[in-house]
């Protein structure tokens, strides 16, 4: 968790991935039009990783859009936070809750059209 989000928390965010893709493997990270997404000299792309931009304005596109509606309707909906500690504390919860829960994952962030292709 960090308390900002920037071109710096990307490069960690980059970083991190990197370092759990299994060697030989390849990851593609698909982006929106975030400020901090943009390459602009600044972002540092892992070798293993490639970046896949998305058209404007499809968060149909953007598997991670269902998660976090998922995180605000089943963990942080109608609450009142008395601190920043707080939000942040209920966030990591909510976070950790469904990473502990793969199948969720799976169910929530899947696409019927974007099935698995093999060689």
């Amino acid at each position: 968790m960090l308390p900002e989000i920037n071109t710096e928390a990307m490069n960690l965010h980059l970083a991190e991935i990197s370092r759990c893709v299994a060697p030989g493997a390849h990851a593609v990270v698909n982006l929106d039009g975030a400020g901090w997404h943009k390459i602009g000299g600044r972002l540092e792309v892992p070798d293993n990783i490639s970046l896949l931009p998305l058209p404007r304005y499809s968060p149909e596109l953007n598997p991670v859009e269902n998660v976090w509606e998922f995180l605000r309707q089943n963990y942080l909906a109608n609450s009142v936070y008395e601190t920043y500690e707080t939000i942040v504390d209920a966030c990591c919860s909510a976070w950790n809750a469904l990473v502990a829960a793969p199948e969720t994952i799976r169910s929530i962030a899947s696409r019927a059209w974007a099935e698995a292709v093999t060689a």
